[in-house]
């Protein structure tokens, strides 16, 4: 009976060609790796009124900190500005503003950003004085201030009456930003490349200075050491 051919069965009969051999899991548990975005609608109406709370928590001042402007990273960007972290120690130094003073009167600080350029330094710098010459400083609820506002004295920094009373007419900053950051303008008129910039090469004069700087304390002490050989010579 081996001999006998094996009856023609669907069950027993493979498929055609070279097909992958079915053996599909229809019942995995699916649920459990996706992932539902139907409150979306509702979360966003949670973050607007969780704004307008903060806002007005915090009237009549703005809900957002001054940010220093920085150039992006890389080539692609380093065209644009954005906000930075915080101004740095020098920055402020040179705006007169203190360190402690600045986190009290809404200015963030990053003690580990450092200036690269001339430019960004005095942009920021200038930044930060047109801040203080439209701030307005509330006297504080103490004792003291009590005291003062009653004897008609303000201590040194704070608005008077007057000053308090022309804020109030003026509506609170609720962007993101306290003074907008304008994109500086990039396009420039198309015209010849002149002579001098064809025979000078741009990597080698940056990389002259860079050398000059990083071998200025090694020069100098070869100098201070040349000199005092040269008196003791003499001598």
């Amino acid at each position: 009976w081996f001999d006998q051919p094996l009856p023609r069965t669907g069950a027993a009969r493979m498929v055609k060609h070279n097909n992958v051999v079915p053996n599909g899991h229809f019942r995995k548990d699916w649920q459990r790796f996706i992932k539902t975005w139907f409150d979306q609608p509702a979360k966003k109406v949670a973050r607007r009124q969780a704004r307008e709370a903060r806002a007005t928590k915090l009237a009549p001042r703005p809900i957002g900190k001054l940010r220093p402007v920085v150039h992006g990273q890389t080539i692609k960007y380093n065209l644009r500005v954005r906000a930075g972290r915080g101004f740095t120690i020098a920055e402020l130094k040179a705006a007169g503003i203190t360190k402690r003073e600045a986190m009290t009167i809404g200015i963030a600080v990053d003690h580990r950003r450092k200036n690269r350029s001339e430019e960004g330094f005095k942009a920021n710098v200038d930044r930060l004085k047109l801040y203080k010459s439209k701030l307005v400083v509330y006297p504080l609820k103490n004792y003291h201030d009590k005291q003062r506002a009653k004897a008609g004295k303000t201590k040194a920094g704070d608005a008077d009456a007057k000053e308090i009373e022309a804020s109030k007419a003026v509506d609170q900053n609720t962007l993101k930003s306290v003074l907008p950051i304008v994109q500086p303008a990039v396009d420039q008129e198309p015209r010849k490349i002149t002579k001098d910039e064809k025979e000078k090469c741009v990597f080698a004069v940056l990389r002259k200075a860079w050398n000059d700087q990083y071998m200025a304390g090694k020069r100098a002490k070869e100098a201070a050491e040349a000199a005092a050989n040269k008196t003791s010579r003499k001598r």
